[in-house]
């Protein structure tokens, strides 16, 4: 079997990497580390011919839709964040490079294209990270402009407002830095970097399902709060930012019955590990990587890593990452979740301000699959 390097697959296939990755995680193209680089992949010559002689062929359009809002080709023009041979980039800027020293309030300066983040120290305040969340995005909601016809300076300014009452309505208003806040108010000081790091990593991710929630309400003209709210809604689904709580479980699971017996009883129900491999990165997850290598992991839970790996064959994603990062410092159990939604909201804030900027309505069509459709007679 011959083996091509990522450029000759790209080449042969004449798509983007997100597709390419997206063929090898749905098993159409068999993928292996490179000998002489172990971070790079190489292709099976004779899966990508194959599938570039399917591609030539006209696809019906239905299924080429269909294909595209699961993990296929790109299908909104961004310029704010892309995942290139596994790595993921901010404006063109490494993510995990960013992550290594910025605070979220520069990433948010870079994702908006304005000044760096400042939030001014409201009151509002909830016991509830949720509720307290959707409590001042639907406030800002409800009496901000909307974003037709205002400027992208102008939408900078408002971004900033509302992601204040958004950190504002978990943690106690301040001018600190968000991780040094969110670490005060957890009283685990020693977990600020560890905090830093992951809200850098979670700040964009392309169109992830929040995101794009966020994109298409941004596009009917809606404030930035209501995109912002949008894509809260989306974040709470247990696929997407309720994903590290099924990770969380599984340590749980790990520490009463041993690592191994409880990933083989997991997997004997016939469910999936929760918190391993993504589709965008076929070598693994490198935010997750980024941010385990940022503190100092307890035995058990560097026996279950070992265990999932050696057992599942896949390295930990962002979500089990951030279970791992829970349970270390002993944060509170929705730790995960306000970490996921402060930082991926200044992404949304970011793709609302670029939708508002495109002028563009987002309305696809749905491909009808239900009765026969019975006409009036004319």
């Amino acid at each position: 079997m011959d083996w091509l390097n990522a450029s000759q697959a790209l080449a042969l296939l004449g798509v983007q990497p997100q597709t390419l990755y997206a063929s090898v995680s749905r098993g159409r193209i068999r993928a292996r580390r490179s000998p002489d680089d172990p971070r790079k992949s190489l292709y099976s010559g004779e899966d990508v011919r194959a599938l570039a002689r399917r591609r030539a062929g006209r696809r019906k359009i239905d299924v080429l839709a269909q294909e595209t809002i699961r993990w296929g080709d790109p299908i909104l023009p961004s310029a704010i964040s892309t995942i290139v041979d596994g790595r993921l980039y901010y404006r063109g800027q490494d993510a995990v490079g960013l992550a290594g020293t910025a605070p979220l309030e520069d990433v948010a300066a870079l994702l908006w294209q304005g000044e760096k983040l400042e939030i001014a120290p409201e009151t509002l305040g909830s016991s509830r990270a949720l509720a307290g969340m959707y409590q001042a995005l639907s406030a800002h909601a409800v009496a901000d402009a909307p974003t037709s016809g205002r400027s992208p300076a102008v939408l900078r300014r408002e971004a900033a407002l509302v992601y204040g009452a958004l950190a504002n309505a978990v943690i106690a208003p301040g001018t600190a830095p968000i991780h040094e806040r969110l670490a005060a108010a957890w009283q685990k000081a020693e977990a600020a970097e560890p905090i830093r790091r992951a809200l850098v990593l979670l700040a964009d991710h392309e169109l992830n399902a929040s995101t794009f929630a966020a994109r298409v309400a941004a596009s009917t003209g809606a404030p930035l709060a209501a995109a912002a709210l949008a894509g809260l809604a989306a974040l709470t689904g247990p696929l997407h930012g309720g994903a590290p709580a099924a990770a969380s479980a599984l340590i749980q699971s790990a520490d009463r019955l041993g690592p191994d017996a409880a990933i083989r009883g997991w997997l004997g129900q016939g469910r999936a590990l929760p918190g391993i491999g993504h589709a965008l990165y076929p070598q693994g997850d490198v935010r997750a990587g980024a941010l385990l290598e940022s503190f100092a992991l307890p035995t058990h839970l560097r026996d279950l890593l070992e265990a999932v790996e050696a057992i599942a064959g896949e390295a930990p994603n962002i979500d089990l990452a951030l279970a791992i990062l829970t349970a270390t410092f002993d944060l509170p159990a929705d730790a995960a979740f306000t970490l996921f939604a402060l930082g991926r909201s200044v992404g949304w804030l970011a793709h609302a301000i670029e939708q508002a900027e495109s002028g563009h309505l987002i309305r696809p069509r749905a491909r009808y699959i239900g009765p026969m459709v019975q006409r009036m007679a004319e």
